[in-house]
């Protein structure tokens, strides 16, 4: 309050002190009527004097209220109206009932009083809770952003405008370090047999297409060695590469096509790091995954998000076995040194699994270990190759059940992982973390989750099968390697199993596989007899092939929608057979498993990436065969599918 105010005041103790002496100058009176009368005067007058202050109070206090009120009203709607966000007042119609200038600048019109707030803003219409306080929602409105406050109990909506922080923020995010590795995946491969002049020819086509494809995006480009090189970007140059789908892959394999072995590229990215020792080993281990997936693709590594783009081909079969004679002698090494071995596959196991683990049981059994096979249990798949196995009582005590086995794991002990490389897969995740020595022997593509403590890793996608990959490691594990009749059919089998019986994914390396075990007994009639079906099931497959629908001219899609359980072994028989069908050049047929869960089985020849789909529905494997299971029910699953499949065609088409 002002000072002048202050000390004017006036309180009850002012008429106190007047009644006080009006009482004192009638006692005076009593006694000496002359002071009395003279006191009574001057009372009178400090009386009349202290109303006349009182009255002259009253009126400058209210003359300075009002004058503060109206200057407070006059600067109230100078604020409000010129505040640099927006208030808006609406009734319980929602309708707009008053809002400041900032608004009607925002609406580009001077008022907007009287339409609803859902047809000025749109985006307050997908609010859930229209009646709780949300937070905050971020829109476009004529090119800005803006930010709305949304506040039910007062009915009233603030605007702010976020166009220069989210632009900042936008352009601090694009120029993040984005760190990639450019590799040659078959570049010796392709250069045997060309003479220096066509080998310098076919180099200098493939450098210019990266030196160009750098130049257009505004990318540094830097050569490490004679087939790799280094790239650095930022997020926004990314996010272009991305929306091109790495365009690159597809121009270096076109330009390349005259060569009995087209070049392929493997590319790995990563970004969302500010740490670039660790964004150096992302984009490395995006690499690694590529090439673990067969190359010709790139692995884009932003934060949490792993993105695929390309792997269009068949992974490049290796004419030398360089590499799997280096394999075989540091298993042979890890073997030695452990206590035992136990050996796993994945869950559901098929011929290829089962056949897989037997030939590594036979590696450890010719180094004087101690092996054991995992399984779980008996599923129609593999119930014949097992009825095979029981003939050979020997051989049948070598499998034991997942709680033996973690009974049998100590730190020294082998874990041998086959046809399969993701942890939730295994006959028995606890195994692995019982022991540090965990060796992957696999043939299907790399997939975004991995065994990451493995201390061998032996991969490779062109192979066939596991069967052949164990089949190899075999012929250098050992000097004098004898097989089992048993054994080796078991591992023909799986060769068989998964090559369609060689009609599909077979190289030269497969036949040379197969030719061995051949020479080491196996029996290809027994093997036929394996794969001979029930005509039963051949009806119930047949079932399933007759409700298939032709989707986008090319893909046949099959949903066993009948409440009836289908074994996993059927899904996949049904996706074979419809693959066969004339136009037909990716399949897929859908069913309720035993277990519960709806399996999904993929097939395809090779214009279609099939694993890439079955990964966006949580799956994986091969480019033209790969698989799925969910939870859910058919129809469910059948819906996602086809999203999925419209969703790969708008970003990269369908062939003809």
């Amino acid at each position: 309050m002002p000072k002048f105010l202050v000390n004017r005041w006036h309180g009850m103790h002012i008429v106190w002190a007047l009644v006080l002496i009006f009482v004192l100058t009638v006692a005076l009176t009593w006694y000496q009527w002359v002071l009395g009368l003279l006191g009574l005067v001057l009372g009178g007058a400090v009386g009349v004097f202290g109303v006349l202050a009182e009255r002259a109070f009253r009126k400058d206090l209210n003359d300075y209220v009002l004058t503060l009120t109206y200057r407070m009203k006059g600067v109230g709607h100078d604020v409000i109206g010129n505040l640099p966000f927006g208030i808006i007042l609406y009734n319980e119609d929602k309708d707009v009932e008053w809002h400041n200038a900032f608004v009607g600048t925002v609406m580009g019109r001077p008022s907007v009083v009287g339409e609803p707030l859902g047809q000025l803003f749109p985006v307050l219409m997908q609010a859930k809770d229209k009646d709780k306080e949300t937070p905050p929602i971020e829109t476009s409105i004529g090119g800005r952003v803006y930010e709305l406050i949304f506040r039910p109990q007062e009915r009233m909506l603030y605007v702010r405008d976020l166009t220069d922080m989210w632009t900042l923020k936008k352009r601090y995010e694009e120029e993040k370090l984005a760190l990639g590795i450019v590799m040659m995946d078959n570049l010796e491969e392709v250069a045997q047999g060309m003479d220096e002049q066509q080998r310098a020819l076919m180099l200098s086509k493939v450098t210019g297409e990266i030196n160009e494809w750098a130049l257009r995006y505004g990318l540094f480009l830097r050569r490490l060695s004679s087939d790799r090189y280094m790239v650095i970007a930022n997020q926004g140059s990314l996010k272009q590469l991305e929306q091109s789908r790495f365009e690159l892959l597809d121009e270096v394999r076109e330009i390349t096509m005259d060569q009995k072995l087209p070049m392929t590229l493997s590319i790995g990215f990563a970004s969302g790091n500010d740490n670039v020792i660790e964004l150096g080993h992302l984009a490395q281990t995006s690499l690694d995954i590529a090439l673990g997936r067969g190359g010709d693709q790139a692995v884009v590594k932003v934060g949490q998000r792993q993105n695929f783009y390309g792997g269009k081909s068949n992974a490049v079969e290796k004419r030398t076995r360089v590499r799997a004679r280096v394999i075989a002698h540091a298993l042979r090494d890890l073997m030695k040194e452990s206590d035992n071995v136990v050996i796993m596959g994945h869950k559901m196991p098929d011929m290829d699994s089962v056949g897989a683990a037997i030939g590594v049981l036979k590696a450890a059994q010719l180094h004087g270990k101690e092996a054991f096979i995992v399984l779980e249990g008996v599923n129609p798949s593999i119930q014949r190759p097992m009825e095979l196995v029981k003939e050979d009582e020997k051989l049948y005590r070598r499998f034991i059940s997942p709680d033996q086995a973690l009974g049998l794991m100590g730190k020294r002990s082998l874990a041998v992982v086959v046809d399969t490389h993701r942890a939730t897969m295994v006959a028995e995740p606890r195994l692995l973390q019982q022991t540090d020595r965990i060796v992957i022997i696999d043939h299907h593509r790399r997939s975004e989750e991995f065994i990451d403590d493995a201390v061998l890793i032996y991969m490779e996608p062109y192979a066939s099968s596991t069967c052949e990959l164990v089949t190899e490691l075999l012929q250098y594990i050992h000097e004098r390697v004898v097989l089992d009749v048993r054994e080796a059919t078991a591992l023909l089998a799986g060769i068989t199993v998964d090559t369609k019986s060689f009609s599909f994914r077979t190289g030269s390396r497969t036949f040379e596989a197969a030719s061995f075990l051949r020479r080491n007994g196996a029996d290809s009639m027994l093997i036929q007899r394996m794969l001979k079906e029930d005509l039963e099931e051949y009806i119930r497959k047949a079932e399933i092939i007759r409700h298939a629908e032709i989707f986008r001219e090319s893909v046949a899609i099959a949903a066993a929608d009948n409440g009836k359980q289908v074994p996993q072994l059927l899904i996949a028989q049904a996706a074979d057979t419809l693959l066969n069908m004339t136009g037909v050049k990716a399949s897929f047929v859908i069913g309720l498993r035993p277990d519960g869960l709806v399996g999904i089985s993929a097939r395809s020849l090779g214009q279609i990436n099939v694993q890439v789909i079955m990964e966006r529905m949580g799956g994986g494997g091969h480019l033209t065969n790969a698989a799925a299971q969910m939870q859910g029910t058919v129809t469910e699953v059948a819906k996602k599918l086809k999203k999925i499949l419209k969703e790969i065609e708008g970003e990269e088409g369908f062939p003809e």
